[in-house]
């Protein structure tokens, strides 16, 4: 990934402290293709510039920091230091995307998704999972895609499964995962849904490690139809904008990391009421009118993350 700017171009000013606000999660785009042939992106002009939006500073690290394994604020909010990279293959799992370098998580991120895989022929018939999406080298915000993956604790998993042989690096930029939801957005699309979906899903939920999943309310309101035994692991799965292509995991802070601020627990219940599910249904949910004239959010500055990220983004 030698594409991106070196550390030693980074300078950022001194940040302040930061209050830290909760912001649900984005879907991350999953038909966006990558690039097999990536282009450097062009040096800042003034990196030093406390306004300089934190995304093209974190966006522009291609190395791991050599620090401890810690995750840092928010899911939304926060940097990832001593960050591990999951391999672009594994016997039962392979990585998309490799260009845009966000194959990186912390290590019980990384531990995660190599249980998950493991148990994908036999919980779901799948040769393995193909995975989208984790963090960047040093976490933080993206220039593109999440408004969280920015700590080392979320992944993004295709709803396709892994193909019995190795990709190729164009296959793994160009291939589109398939919209397990109806053109309507009512329902998921029987045509291409199949028990190994609700299988992988029930599997990285039951892991004691995982704090929640989004998915597509169509395919939570597939999966509460569908699912008979222990119903328990769909408390853990959330309905959520997009996400029609993968679902998303993220797993607790790790033990002992007081610099990792915990998600609020998730509802009681398992999420199956007809009165949970039918916000997401109603037409203005389903089709949001974009209003022209609103402003978009200013994007995250370094004062805006918690002041570990600056020493986090700068050192070796």
């Amino acid at each position: 990934m030698s594409f991106r700017i070196s550390l030693d171009r980074l300078t950022v000013g001194l940040v302040a402290a930061l209050t830290l606000t909760f912001a649900l999660p984005v879907a991350a785009m999953a038909q966006e293709k990558g690039s097999v042939d990536p282009k450097p992106l062009p040096p800042l002009a003034n990196p030093s510039d406390p306004a300089t939006p934190a995304k093209e500073l974190f966006g522009r690290v291609n190395e791991p920091s050599e620090m401890a394994a810690r995750s840092i604020g928010f899911y939304s909010r926060g940097c990832l230091a001593g960050a591990q990279a999951l391999p672009v293959n594994g016997e039962t799992w392979q990585v998309m995307r490799v260009s845009r370098d966000r194959f990186w998580g912390h290590p019980n991120l990384i531990r995660f998704l190599e249980r998950l895989s493991s148990r994908a022929p036999e919980e779901a018939g799948w040769p393995g999972i193909l995975v989208g999406d984790m963090s960047q080298p040093r976490g933080g915000p993206m220039i593109t895609g999440h408004a969280s993956h920015q700590i080392g604790l979320d992944a993004d998993i295709w709803l396709s499964p892994m193909p019995d042989r190795r990709l190729t690096g164009k296959e793994r930029e160009e291939m589109t995962a398939v919209n397990m939801v109806r053109e309507d957005g009512l329902d998921i699309d029987r045509s291409v849904w199949t028990p190994g979906h609700l299988a992988i899903i029930r599997a990285a939920a039951r892991d004691p490690g995982v704090e929640r999943i989004f998915v597509n309310a169509a395919i939570k309101k597939a999966l509460c139809r569908e699912a008979t035994g222990d119903r328990a692991w769909l408390h853990k799965v959330r309905p959520y904008y997009g996400h029609n292509y993968h679902f998303h995991v993220r797993i607790a802070c790790p033990d002992g990391g007081e610099a990792c601020r915990e998600q609020d627990p998730v509802p009681p219940g398992d999420g199956c009421d007809a009165a949970s599910l039918a916000w997401w249904f109603k037409p203005a949910v389903l089709h949001p009118r974009l209003n022209p004239h609103a402003k978009p959010r200013p994007p995250l500055t370094m004062a805006s993350l918690p002041p570990e990220c600056r020493k986090v983004l700068v050192a070796k």
